[in-house]
């Protein structure tokens, strides 16, 4: 009887070292989860050039699968002329300035959901055509707002980017909406 004794006693220690060692094991793969899990998402994004470019778009941007995606509504531009009829272009600007506008406003919701336009990973630019340049959009008025904003040294990251003209906007004056998707860090 002794002997069981002695024998089950040892059985429950064996038992309990290994349980002692399982612990362990699970907190240290809980740590090593926990460490790596707060990399930086903006370090796995994948943005790829166009090749033999220096257009300022990325070909395709690639985002690792745990990546929070924000998604921005269209954004117009500001008025910069109170004086002028509400749905006139002269109210908001022609091409370049609406869109340094519009560029300056998502940069603000960006930084007030602690992001900024280096988190932009895709971009839609909707322009209306303007009758100073005959009806037409100004793509080169867009390109000098938007590159202010992106390909600079400060902020070399760029999205990939689809640029159309439409018909119109809701204002007769809006040249001008943006739509943007960004990545949270």
């Amino acid at each position: 009887m002794k002997y069981q004794f002695v024998r089950s006693v040892q059985v429950l220690q064996s038992l309990v070292q290994s349980w002692r060692g399982l612990a362990i094991a699970l907190l240290c793969a809980l740590g090593l989860i926990l460490t790596t899990a707060n990399r930086s998402v903006a370090q796995d994004i994948i943005r790829y050039p166009i090749p033999n470019s220096d257009f300022p778009i990325a070909q395709a941007v690639e985002l690792p699968t745990d990546a929070t995606i924000v998604y921005l509504s269209g954004q117009v531009p500001p008025v910069i002329d109170e004086t002028a009829e509400p749905s006139s272009i002269d109210a908001f600007g022609d091409t370049q300035t609406q869109t340094v506008g519009v560029l300056e406003r998502i940069q603000g919701i960006l930084e007030s959901l602690d992001m900024s336009m280096s988190d932009v990973v895709k971009m839609q630019a909707f322009l209306v055509g303007d009758p100073a340049t005959g009806g037409s959009m100004d793509f080169s008025g867009f390109m000098e707002g938007y590159t202010q904003f992106f390909g600079t040294e400060e902020q070399p990251n760029l999205p990939a980017r689809s640029t159309m003209e439409i018909a119109g906007l809701v204002n007769p004056g809006w040249l001008v909406e943006i739509e943007v998707v960004a990545i949270r860090p």
